[in-house]
C-alpha cells in the first residue's frame, strides 16, 4: 500500500477513496503506465471503474484493473486502441461494411492501392511499417517497461537482429525523434527510455563476447564529441552473433585513447561512428588508417570504416562507408575473413 501524505492524499496528489479499491495513481503504477493514460482510456474508450466515490474520484476494483491489463496487452501487439478497448470490454468487433473501409488511393500510373498505415494511434507518424512498430511505439509512449522488453525481444527473435533493427526498431526511433522535434522538446524521455530498452534487449539476445583470434579483432568507437552509441551497440551485437571478436569503446573516445586502443589490440578493422557532421573528422580517420604495427617487413594497418550519417559529404579517400547495418556487417566479416 502506498504511503499517505498528511492530508489523506496519495503522494501523487490524488485523494484516496473511502471503502477500499485502488486510486488511478495506484492502478497506473501497477500497469506501468502514466495516470493520464488510464484517465484517457476511461474518458475516451469507456474503460473506467464501475464504482465511483462521487465527483470525479475513481475507485478501481480487481475486475476494472483486469480490463485495463487486457487493454495494455492488446495495444502492445499493435492493435488500434479503439479496437483493443472493444475487446477489453468483451465486445465483439463490428462486421466490416463498405462505409468502414478506407478508400484506395490513385497512384501516378492510375492503379489503385490501399492507403499507407500512417499512425500508431498515439500521434506518432510511422508510415507504412511492420505491425510490431506500432506496439513498440505505444509501449514506449506509455513508458511501459515490461511490454517494451517483451516486444523488442520478440522482434529480434522473430526477424533476426539485423532485420529487427532495420525494419522495426529504427523506424520507431525515427518516429519518436520526429515527435519530440515537433513538440517543443517534449517526449525526450520516451526516446531515452526506448533506446535504453533496445540496448538491454541486445545484451539479452547475443553472447557477451567472442574469444580473440590474432589479427581478427574489430575495434568500434564513437569519434570524439559523439555520444550516440546505440547504432554501434547493434553492430557490435551483430558481429558477436557471427563469431567476430569485437572491442567496443562506446561514446566520445578521445583521440589519444583511440590511438592507444588500436595499437594495443592490433585490429583487422576499425569502425568510427559519427552521428553528426560536426563530429566527423576526416583527419582522424586518415590518421587511424595510416597507423602501423608489427615487425619490420611485415607491418599491418587496419581497415577503417566510416560509419553513420555524420560522414555524409565527408568522404575519405580509400575508406569504406557502408550504407547501413547489413552492409557494415558484411564488410567487416569480409575483412576478418581475409
Amino acid at each position: 500500500m502506498s504511503a499517505l501524505t498528511g492530508n489523506g492524499e496519495q503522494g501523487d496528489g490524488e485523494r484516496v477513496p473511502p471503502g477500499g479499491g485502488l486510486t488511478t495513481g495506484e492502478v497506473a503504477r501497477r500497469l506501468g503506465v502514466a495516470p493520464t493514460t488510464v484517465r484517457t482510456w476511461d474518458r475516451r474508450y469507456g474503460l473506467g471503474p464501475e464504482d465511483r466515490t462521487g465527483g470525479r474520484h475513481r475507485r478501481w476494483t480487481a475486475g476494472d484493473v483486469a480490463r485495463l491489463e487486457r487493454m495494455c496487452a492488446l495495444t502492445a501487439t499493435g492493435l488500434p486502441p479503439a479496437e483493443a478497448a472493444r475487446l477489453a470490454r468483451g465486445e465483439e468487433p463490428p462486421p466490416p461494411t463498405p462505409e468502414r473501409r478506407a478508400p484506395a488511393r490513385e497512384t501516378a500510373a492510375g492503379s489503385r492501392r490501399p492507403p499507407a498505415r500512417s499512425r500508431a494511434g498515439s500521434g506518432l507518424r510511422l508510415g507504412d511499417v511492420r505491425q510490431e512498430c506500432k506496439g513498440i511505439a505505444r509501449a514506449a509512449l506509455r513508458l511501459d517497461a515490461a511490454a517494451l522488453d517483451r516486444l523488442l525481444l520478440a522482434a529480434i527473435t522473430d526477424h533476426g537482429l539485423v532485420a529487427a533493427w532495420t525494419e522495426v526498431i529504427v523506424p520507431t526511433l525515427q518516429a519518436v525523434g520526429r515527435k519530440w522535434e515537433s513538440s517543443g522538446e517534449r517526449y525526450v524521455e520516451v526516446e531515452h527510455f526506448l533506446s535504453w530498452h533496445v540496448s538491454g534487449a541486445l545484451r539479452r539476445t547475443t553472447p557477451a563476447t567472442v574469444a580473440d583470434r590474432p589479427g581478427a579483432t574489430t575495434v568500434l568507437a564513437c569519434v570524439p564529441g559523439e555520444n550516440h552509441t546505440l547504432p554501434l551497440e547493434v553492430l557490435s551485437a551483430a558481429l558477436t552473433e557471427r563469431g567476430v571478436p569485437v572491442r567496443m569503446f562506446g561514446g566520445a573516445l578521445p583521440v589519444e585513447s583511440l590511438v592507444a586502443a588500436v595499437r594495443r589490440t592490433g585490429p583487422a578493422a576499425v569502425g568510427l561512428w559519427a552521428q553528426s557532421r560536426t563530429t566527423a573528422s576526416r583527419p582522424l580517420a586518415q590518421h587511424v588508417a595510416g597507423m602501423e604495427w608489427g615487425v619490420r617487413g611485415a607491418r599491418r594497418r587496419p581497415v577503417v570504416l566510416t560509419l553513420g550519417p555524420g560522414w555524409a559529404g565527408q568522404t575519405v579517400a580509400g575508406l569504406a562507408r557502408p550504407a547501413g547495418l547489413a552492409e557494415a556487417v558484411a564488410a567487416l566479416e569480409s575483412v576478418v575473413a581475409r
